[in-house]
C-alpha cells in the first residue's frame, strides 16, 4: 500500500485521510481484521505502554544485572520538588521514558517500539502530549498507528537495528515515530508529521550503539530519556511551520548509509564508545 513517505503522502491526499487512517486500512486488509478487532489489539498495546511508562515512577525497578535501575523514581521525585531546570513537562517525559527502559532491563513487559532498547520513547511522548492537552485514548491510539506507519517506512528502507545501524537506527527511529505520532495527535497534517520525523532522525544521525557489558541498560536508558525530548522538540519545530530542507525519504536513506559506514565496534558489539572505556570494561567483568 505504501513503502515510502512520498507514497504515504500521496495516499493521504488522494483519499483525504490521515496517516493513522491509511495505516489502519492497511492493517485490517493485511491481517484480515475488522475495525473493532484492530482497535482492541491496539488498546492492549497502549495499556502495556501505559503500565511500563508509570511502573518505575513510584518504586525502584532494578535490572537483572543490577547494573542499573531506580533512576525513573529519582527523576520523578526530583520533578515533584518543583525546582527542575528544564521544567515539569520535560522532566516528566524523561522519567516516563526511563521507567519503560527499567521495566525492560528487569525483564518486565514492554512494547518494542520499534525495539526493546528504544521502547521508552514512544510511550512517554504520547502520554506526555495526552496529559498536556487533555486528549483522549482514541487520540493516543491514532498516534500509535501513525508511529507504526513511520516505523514501517524506516524498517523497509533503512534499519531499526542497533547492530546494523547504531543507536541512530533504534532511538532515531523511535524518536521519528514519536514525533510524527504527537503531530497527528494534535490534528496537524501529513506533511507536518513527515517534517517532524525528518527532524528527529537528523538530530541524532550518527549516534553509536555502545552498551556497557553488552546489556541494553547504560547508556541506552538515558538515550531513551533524551530521545523523547528529541521527539517533542522535533514536533514543535514542524508544527511551527518549519520544513525539513531534505525530504523524509532522503533522510531515512542518509541514516542508513551513515549506519553502514559505522565500524563494527560502534554497532552493539560493546567494543567501542563508552562500553570500551576502562570503567565500561570493569563493569563488563563484574557483570559477566
Amino acid at each position: 500500500m505504501f513503502n515510502t513517505g512520498k507514497e504515504l503522502l500521496k495516499l493521504c491526499k488522494e483519499k483525504n485521510k490521515r496517516i493513522s487512517e491509511i495505516v489502519m486500512e492497511k492493517e485490517m486488509d493485511y491481517n484480515k481484521m475488522t475495525y473493532d478487532e484492530l482497535m482492541d489489539k491496539m488498546k492492549l498495546v497502549l495499556d502495556t505502554m501505559l503500565k511500563s511508562a508509570k511502573s518505575g515512577l513510584d518504586k525502584e525497578i532494578i535490572s537483572v544485572s543490577k547494573l542499573s535501575g531506580g533512576n525513573a523514581k529519582k527523576l520523578e521525585d526530583y520533578r515533584n520538588k518543583g525546582k527542575t531546570i528544564c521544567g515539569d513537562l520535560i522532566s516528566s517525559a524523561m522519567a516516563k521514558a526511563l521507567s519503560t527502559s527499567e521495566v525492560n532491563a528487569s525483564m518486565g513487559k514492554i512494547v518494542a517500539a520499534p525495539t526493546a532498547g528504544a521502547s521508552g520513547i514512544l510511550p512517554s511522548a504520547i502520554i506526555t502530549v495526552k496529559e498536556k492537552f487533555n486528549l483522549t485514548e482514541e487520540d493516543m491510539i491514532r498516534g500509535l498507528f501513525t508511529a507504526g506507519g513511520i516505523g514501517e517506512i524506516i524498517a523497509k528502507n533503512a534499519t531499526i537495528s542497533g547492530a546494523e545501524g547504531g543507536c541512530q537506527a533504534e532511538c532515531g527511529a523511535a524518536s521519528a515515530m514519536a514525533a510524527a505520532a504527537v503531530v497527528e495527535m494534535l490534528g496537524e497534517d501529513v506533511e507536518t508529521s513527515l517534517n517532524a520525523a525528518s527532524f528527529a532522525l537528523i538530530h541524532i544521525m550518527g549516534l553509536v550503539c555502545d552498551p556497557v557489558a553488552g546489556l541494553v541498560e547504560f547508556p541506552c536508558a538515558f538515550r531513551n530519556a533524551s530521545g523523547v525530548i528529541n521527539a517533542l522538540i522535533s514536533a514543535d519545530l514542524a508544527i511551527a511551520g518549519i520544513k525539513s530542507l531534505v525530504p523524509f525519504d532522503e533522510v531515512v536513506e542518509a541514516m542508513y548509509k551513515v549506519g553502514k559506514a559505522m565500524p563494527e565496534s560502534l554497532k552493539e558489539t560493546a567494543l567501542g564508545g563508552v562500553a570500551a572505556t576502562p570503567t565500561g570494561e570493569e563493569y563488563k567483568r563484574r557483570v559477566l
